[in-house]
């Protein structure tokens, strides 16, 4: 999981192609770096990097600097885990690398390409070298998409990450986790001229997503490595098929714990928001491990997008 840092960072060497004479700073909010983990052979895992940033040169020279502690795993401790264990407390890797601008400077609004990159990338000590195949538009005169070409798959041995992993797993308890990783990169620039207007729009669009069903679909992805919405499949969690309304800990087949079944809830608008803010606080002796959201827009957008799509 570690090592999609570097492929990422490959996805920045390719956004700077449509700069024509200006440097181009990467906008955070609409960028994303995600990795895959999978555990015991069975439980699959999404988890990203939620602090970003990025430079591209108006003379090729890319840079992008990955904030390590802020990587997302849904779990706070594991969080913890990561940060120590497996990137040892580094604080941010940093990719590097330098591109023919020739290739997309000619590339037209609305038009698109795929192109090959070469970088560096610095991480824990280690400088690892690796090539992606990435795909690149223009969305306008001053914003670009640069994106990974389908997957790219990564080895932790190559980043000297080894260790990191065997610690997790020993704190875990668990007998496997995959050492080989699945890794896909948005990189979103703009000409950093615009880039204050477009801080600016971003965070309007914030506020306007309160409520909003797309913005809950995008926060349901921290719940998905448990729960399903379809009636009757239970995972690691209970389906979520009509919750609200109903009486918590009675979806039958799930195995709940005492302090869920023994509860009394019914999940409210009220109760439900509550619970997504602080789980252990609403169910004392909860085994749900998600700890809460932490942001009031994330909970009322998740509970519009539950609205829509569960009952």
């Amino acid at each position: 999981m570690k090592l999609l840092l570097n492929m990422i960072t490959i996805a920045m060497v390719t956004a700077a192609p449509p700069a024509l004479a200006e440097s181009w700073v990467l906008d955070n909010d609409a960028s994303s770096l995600a990795y895959g983990s999978i555990k015991k052979n069975a439980v699959g895992e999404v988890n990203v990097f939620e602090t970003l940033s990025g430079t591209v040169s108006d003379d090729g020279v890319a840079r992008i600097d990955i904030d390590l502690a802020s990587v997302e795993t849904n779990i706070d401790i594991r969080n913890e885990r990561m940060i120590e264990h497996v990137f040892r407390n580094a604080g941010t890797a940093t990719l590097e690398a330098r591109f023919d601008m020739s290739e997309i400077s000619g590339l037209a609004v609305g038009g698109s390409a795929i192109i090959d990159s070469e970088a560096v990338l610095s991480l824990v000590g280690a400088e690892i070298a690796f090539d992606a195949e990435m795909f690149v538009a223009r969305l306008s005169e001053t914003r670009v998409l640069v994106s990974t070409n389908g997957m790219v798959f990564l080895s932790v041995e190559e980043a000297g990450i080894n260790a990191g992993i065997d610690k997790l797993m020993e704190l875990a308890s668990l007998p496997g986790i995959t050492r080989t990783v699945p890794v896909t990169a948005r990189f979103m620039f703009d000409s950093d001229g615009k880039q204050a207007s477009a801080t600016q729009a971003a965070q309007v669009e914030t506020v306007a997503f309160q409520g909003d069903v797309k913005a809950g679909k995008k926060v349901f992805r921290k719940c998905k490595a448990c729960h399903q919405l379809k009636e009757g499949r239970n995972g690691a969690g209970p389906t979520l098929h009509s919750v609200l309304g109903a009486p918590a800990g009675q979806v039958a087949g799930f195995n709940y714990s005492d302090a869920m079944a023994q509860s009394g809830i019914v999940w409210t608008d009220e109760t439900m928001a509550a619970f997504l803010t602080a789980p252990k606080s609403v169910v004392p002796g909860t085994t749900m491990q998600f700890p809460g959201l932490k942001k009031e827009s994330d909970v009322v957008n998740l509970m519009a997008y539950l609205a829509a799509e569960t009952q």
